[in-house]
């Protein structure tokens, strides 16, 4: 049940499913008429707001009429469990969108979602992003909240700190030998092999320049996966840098080694969220601050 004016709930449905056929099938109606709500909307406030391919995705004025969306969501789902109590167990239909960085899904914070579903049958519909570019799904509406690296509260939302993150260097036994031997120095993380998750990862490279300020360009292995870092250092692909809690059980198996010993990197942590007074928001930013707490410094 949408509370929702109905062209807003296709709106919302679209860039949530992708397609307008998906919507329809959520919301029970014909595709024809979820197109033909949206472009009454689009009409109604003179600007283009979705565009229409695969996947369908928001434009400008679709991001900032989705911000405020999400929230109205949000509260919807509260009124309904408030008012149709028979219904409660049935309400969290709707799965909630949040934003997280692969670090942290891949060590504590799943334990929070568990634990929120566990308790109020929330469903989650987790976005994967960078640390630094989370917030970019919450800025445009894809997101009602954000595991994210930047203090700064957006416009509209509040911020919360949960606690640092910290990243150590690793790599095997044997390519710290063949590349390290004198140590991580500007000529030495210039020839050897460096593992990156994707392009929009800076952790490397901003460790690189504590060392040294030169102009590097080393080998690059792209490998999207926060767990798989740990076994690509181990079989020798490259250095790294991974996130302590992972590191443990290789370390003392002697797969890998810490390539600089008295260096790490912190990455400060912090929940972002729709500014709206609503149980939900506080429930999971709760279950979010706990869940931290036993796993990041503070």
């Amino acid at each position: 049940m949408d509370l929702l004016h109905p062209q807003l709930a296709a709106f919302a449905a679209v860039l949530e499913e992708g397609s307008f056929e998906a919507a329809a099938r959520r919301l029970s109606v014909t595709a024809s008429a979820v197109s033909q709500r949206i472009k009454a909307l689009e009409d109604r406030l003179g600007q283009v707001l979705v565009v229409r391919q695969a996947p369908c995705r928001p434009t400008r004025a679709g991001e900032r009429l989705l911000r405020r969306v999400r929230p109205m969501q949000a509260l919807e789902a509260e009124a309904l469990a408030d008012f149709l109590p028979e219904d409660r167990e049935a309400a969290p239909t709707r799965p909630i969108v949040v934003a997280v960085n692969d670090d942290s899904l891949d060590t504590w914070f799943l334990a929070a979602m568990a634990r929120l579903h566990r308790e109020h049958g929330y469903l989650f519909d987790l976005r994967v992003d960078d640390q630094d570019h989370t917030l970019d799904l919450l800025r445009n509406g894809t997101a009602l909240g954000a595991i994210t690296a930047e203090a700064n509260a957006l416009q509209g939302c509040n911020v919360h700190p949960l606690g640092v993150m910290r990243y150590r260097a690793i790599a095997s036994p044997s390519f710290v030998a063949r590349h390290f031997a004198d140590g991580m120095n500007a000529a030495a993380l210039a020839r050897a092999p460096m593992i990156v998750f994707n392009r929009k990862d800076e952790l490397q490279w901003r460790y690189v320049r504590r060392i040294t300020r030169a102009r590097l360009a080393p080998p690059v292995h792209y490998v999207p996966t926060s767990t798989g870092f740990v076994e690509a250092s181990a079989l020798g692909l490259g250095w790294c840098l991974a996130p302590e809690s992972l590191t443990g059980a290789a370390l003392r198996g002697g797969r890998i080694v810490l390539v600089d010993p008295g260096r790490s990197l912190d990455v400060p942590l912090y929940w972002q969220h729709a500014a709206v007074r609503s149980s939900v928001l506080q429930r999971i930013g709760a279950a979010l601050r706990e869940a931290a707490a036993e796993a990041l410094r503070l």
